[in-house]
């Protein structure tokens, strides 16, 4: 299914001159439109309206105003025990993004979740359900981790929904916690899908329920099944216009998909939509992204500027990845070997973020042909891999180890030991399609694959080459470097048809491309033949 364009070229050139601190929507108080949600409690019926629009803010992840509305539903009724409930799960956060809150908010949390559970004398059974869910989740934190803590919630709503068979949302938060826990090295996607087949009956029924849509869209969060999420990646904007996370989640669909325009879009939205400035550098890192498959350097490079320049920078999380991706996959994607190199260390960083850095540096280093700079990035994405396995963080020290063989590929390259670079290349690509890629990021920086390739084209193993790259498309629809190396490699190796029909899918993607992007000029002259 093709999408049609629907990004006019003023919306981004009027998104570029208003400071992100001013792009504020007009809509305040209980006026916010987030979709619809109806959930019964013992609370006071004149609470109940404020109640449902901070459950739906908190479906949308917009958590600081789910907070807020949760408070004041408690100060209406402070006998009102789902209000404290409500404020626990508002400071569990993102749960996709598979982190723990910090101690604090952790104690801040369990504080609330107690005092949802002393008010709950006079309450239904189905609401103690609730509440016995949201106390696992905080309850001997200190003892138990986070992954631990989540599959006891994801248990607990499990019991809820049994118990409840009638209830949607016993059903969604239920189907929310699957899609958290699925294991991202499971590539067949059994619990996701599992979640989905929950929520998708719901959302024919209620398709103005904004966790419906939300939930939906992180179950498909893949290439393989990413057509499943449309339906719900085109209506979730719709539903809640005035939650920037909401704006920013059909994205994650369109982005597998290779749909750019359609990202662009609607993390404009996002990023307008976002009064902190600081938030909006996830949905930036998203349109960064598009542009550069598109080859509109212009664009995602005044992107980049804009982030690289916000007074209030910091490195933890997920905007700190952001903060730091953009700027290594601008260099990166354009090819800008040197620039990749002199990028600078961000100071205080997470070890999965600091490593973005050091791969970005060692790969550009390795590939100007200066070994031995390349080799100072791979000892410290080398220490880094170690503290994250210390950790007990698999996922992130499975993505460092295979930025540390890929890039490690390319120095064996320059060392002029190509048996080895090509065995290295080898095992990073291998390795790093044993895992799905993070919600954090709209994908890899280079996918260790793509890498591959480019090292077996540049050894004028062209047959290969294209498999390498064709294989990297599988995972990473319509990448325009991807595209081009397999246009290159059918070219080289003589399959002219291959050739032929890459370097016209690429023409297409970049009929907006920058004058001096390389690639269509290229293409252009293939095809002219």
């Amino acid at each position: 299914m093709v999408l049609h364009r629907i990004i006019p070229v003023f919306v981004v050139c009027a998104f570029s001159h208003i400071p992100l601190s001013a792009q504020d929507h007009e809509h305040t108080g209980d006026t916010h439109q987030v979709g619809r949600v109806s959930f019964a409690t013992s609370c006071k019926a004149e609470a109940s309206p404020r109640f449902e629009q901070a459950v739906a803010m908190l479906h949308s992840f917009w958590f600081e105003q789910a907070a807020a509305a949760f408070q004041e539903v408690a100060t209406q009724d402070p006998a009102c025990a789902m209000a404290h409930w409500g404020v626990a799960m508002t400071l569990l956060g993102n749960p996709m993004a598979r982190v723990s809150p910090s101690p604090e908010r952790l104690e801040q949390a369990l504080a609330a979740a107690e005092k949802a559970a002393s008010l709950a004398t006079n309450v239904t059974e189905r609401e103690r359900a609730y509440i016995d869910a949201v106390l696992v989740l905080y309850r001997d934190h200190q003892s138990k981790d986070h992954f631990a803590r989540m599959q006891l919630h994801e248990d607990a709503m499990k019991r809820t929904h049994e118990k409840f068979p009638d209830d949607p949302e016993a059903a969604i938060f239920l189907g929310r916690a699957m899609v958290a826990n699925a294991p991202p090295t499971d590539m067949t996607f059994a619990r996701q899908l599992q979640a989905a087949s929950l929520l998708e009956p719901l959302f024919q029924k209620q398709s103005d329920h904004p966790g419906l849509a939300h939930y939906l869209i992180h179950a498909f969060d893949a290439p393989a099944v990413a057509k499943s999420g449309l339906a719900a990646a085109k209506r979730y904007a719709e539903i809640a216009p005035d939650a920037p996370h909401a704006l920013h989640m059909p994205s994650h669909i369109f982005t597998r998909l290779g749909y750019w325009d359609e990202s662009i879009e609607t993390n404009t939205r996002s990023a307008q939509a976002e009064p902190n400035p600081d938030a909006a550098v996830h949905p930036m890192d998203y349109m960064v992204y598009a542009y550069l498959q598109q080859g509109r350097d212009g664009a995602a490079g005044e992107l980049v500027g804009r982030a690289v320049n916000l007074p209030n920078r910091f490195y933890g999380g997920i905007l700190g990845y952001n903060f730091t991706a953009m700027p290594a996959r601008y260099a990166l994607e354009r090819q800008r070997w040197t620039e990749a190199a002199q990028l600078t260390v961000p100071t205080g960083a997470l070890p999965h973020i600091e490593a973005i850095t050091h791969f970005a540096r060692a790969v550009g280093a390795a590939r100007s042909g200066d070994a031995e700079a390349a080799e100072r990035e791979i000892a410290a994405l080398t220490s880094l891999r170690d503290a994250l396995a210390a950790q007990n963080d698999t996922y992130w020290r499975t993505i460092v180890e295979a930025q540390r063989l890929a890039a490690s590929a390319w120095t064996a390259h320059a060392r002029k030991d190509d048996s080895a670079a090509l065995r290295l290349a080898r095992e990073a690509a291998d390795l790093e399609e044993t895992v799905e890629k993070h919600p954090v990021t709209p994908g890899p920086l280079l996918p260790a694959r793509e890498l591959e390739a480019d090292l077996l084209l540049e050894l004028g193993k062209h047959a290969e080459a294209l498999q390498s790259y064709e294989k990297t498309l599988q995972r990473e629809p319509r990448r325009a470097r991807a595209l081009f190396g397999a246009a290159r490699a059918a070219e080289l190796g003589g399959d002219a048809a291959k050739a032929r029909a890459r370097y016209t899918e690429l023409l297409e993607l970049m009929d907006r491309a920058d004058a001096e992007r390389p690639e269509p000029r290229a293409a252009r002259a293939f095809l002219s033949k």
